[in-house]
């Protein structure tokens, strides 16, 4: 099959979260499977300037954007190690902005008072990704069978591939699936906008692109898209209730016989302690404990604390948003501040998290440190370092950070949500009989209960190293890796092209087992 693979950000080009590293591995896997696959992304400043080696094409575009037509042009690199095609599409003015210095990020700026705010051209900017990949089709390397799309950037694609260019081509119209890493972001922009997308105001009502008085990128790829995948089982189920379905519930239940849950891998040769670049130190599971030593002795001499052997190195590497369960920590960070233990939270996210996490740290600069910043080698050693990883989310799609603790010995403390639930079994006699304890969990969303379940951890860690070690062995030597996930999306993409996609809901998410 030849796949193309749409994206907002693409690892290592351009990252703001976990997005970037599934477009990163799942392409490679699936090629490895002997498919044909390519990826289209925008051609950011950061891609600009990181030393990629970008060819120019002749493949330029004119994009209807309202009343004026806009020029772009595609350019031409390759994924890192291999020799798949990766198009960008230049423009300076809608993509060439983004600045970490300034504050200016690839879908936001920083305000002066400390705020992220959306760039309010948004609309125009994806608006234009979407036809300009769809008007360079014919210049790639090759025609695709399916597009693969990838959040609210991507959403337009499928409409204007059934309304617009399917009549045009000569060849025929490629089949589109549409992943949803993250419901919560619905791509929202005011009715106004509607003109900019060249369709008819017609498509503008509550069964296809109006939501709430507004456009929603993400609606329309979710009615329009011949198939739906998200992240995880449980999330696919999730996402139809009213309590995670972010006022989308009702459009999903009606489409439920086009959605799948996939459970996103992690890419191996990225996190592995056994040749992790960043460590200092390499271990596996036979090696775990004085590996573990090793590296938290230097995360340690890096901030000249005291490293003591029982006392347990909690760690967090997350967004600093509520969506990651932040106000639980706020609620919770007193009474974990008088245990007996060690916490490093590295990330970015809502000014006010930022404050209360200084605060904290000022007064337990022995117990809490918190870093403030982008940092990706310190995310590696704080996996490898850490005994405990805590992860309290409101609401998780599907989770890389409890899969990267998993095989570094680190043992994860979770919300029993999305695709936490189904990849962490709690620590109970039942489950330490079976072997398939590997983590701890809590179900409600209360700090009582996230309390709870890390006393638990802490309590195992410090009085029964035997089950310790059975839990990071179990974890250690699970297989999460992106060649499982590609199985199951290869089986997605046969689905669409003998067009078993029937919306009737004779199969879906639940009934087929995804």
């Amino acid at each position: 099959m030849n796949i193309l693979y749409i994206s907002p950000e693409i690892a290592p080009f351009a990252k703001t979260g976990g997005l970037a590293d599934v477009l990163a591995a799942l392409p490679r896997a699936v090629a490895r499977r002997g498919h044909r696959v390519a990826l289209a992304m925008p051609l950011y400043r950061c891609v600009r300037q990181g030393g990629f080696d970008l060819q120019t094409t002749d493949n330029s575009i004119q994009v209807p954007l309202g009343q004026r037509w806009q020029p772009g042009r595609w350019l031409r690199g390759t994924l890192p190690g291999t020799d798949i095609p990766v198009y960008f599409l230049e423009h300076a003015e809608f993509y060439e902005r983004d600045d970490p210095a300034s504050g200016a990020g690839l879908y936001q700026y920083r305000l002066p008072q400390g705020k992220m705010a959306d760039y309010a051209d948004n609309s125009s900017r994806f608006i234009f990704f979407c036809r300009a990949v769809l008007e360079g089709l014919s210049g790639f390397d090759f025609w695709p069978d399916i597009l693969h799309l990838n959040d609210w950037q991507t959403g337009l694609i499928p409409v204007y591939v059934k309304k617009i260019y399917a009549p045009r081509w000569s060849s025929k119209p490629p089949k589109t699936l549409l992943t949803i890493h993250n419901l919560a972001y619905k791509g929202l922009f005011w009715h106004w906008d509607m003109p900019l997308t060249g369709l008819d105001w017609s498509l503008f009502n509550w069964r296809e692109l109006e939501f709430y008085g507004k456009i929603s990128f993400l609606k329309a790829g979710i009615v329009f898209a011949d198939l739906l995948t998200t992240v995880s089982r449980r999330y696919a189920l999730e996402i139809q209730t009213p309590e995670y379905g972010c006022g989308l519930e009702g459009v999903l239940r009606e489409h439920r016989g086009k959605l799948v849950g996939i459970l996103n891998g992690v890419d191996y040769s990225v996190w592995d302690p056994r040749h992790d670049p960043y460590l200092p130190c390499h271990y596996d599971v036979a090696t775990v404990t004085a590996g573990k030593a090793e590296c938290r002795r230097v995360l340690h001499q890096r901030w000249n604390w005291p490293c003591r052997e029982r006392t347990p190195l909690v760690v967090m590497v997350s967004r600093l948003v509520e969506q990651k369960g932040l106000d639980l920590i706020q609620q919770a960070a007193d009474e974990i501040l008088r245990w007996d233990l060690q916490w490093v939270i590295l990330g970015l996210g809502e000014p006010h998290y930022h404050q209360f996490l200084r605060q904290m740290q000022n007064r337990h600069p022995q117990k809490l440190r918190a870093a403030l910043e982008f940092n990706e080698p310190l995310a590696h050693l704080l996996e490898a370092a850490g005994d405990i990883f805590l992860m309290p989310s409101r609401f998780e799609p599907s989770g890389l950070n409890q899969l990267y603790s998993l095989r570094y010995g680190t043992v994860p403390v979770v919300r029993r949500v999305g695709g936490l639930a189904d990849t962490i079994t709690d620590c109970t006699p039942e489950t330490l009989a079976a072997g398939t304890a590997n983590g701890f969990c809590f179900e409600e969303y209360t700090a009582h209960a996230l309390l709870e379940a890390l006393r638990r951890a802490i309590w195992t860690f410090r009085d029964h190293p035997d089950i310790w070690r059975q839990l990071q062995r179990t974890g250690m030597m699970q297989d999460f890796s992106w060649d499982r996930s590609a199985a199951e999306y290869e089986a997605a993409y046969r689905r669409l092209l003998a067009g078993n996609n029937d919306e009737s809901g004779g199969r879906n998410c639940e009934s087929s087992g995804h």
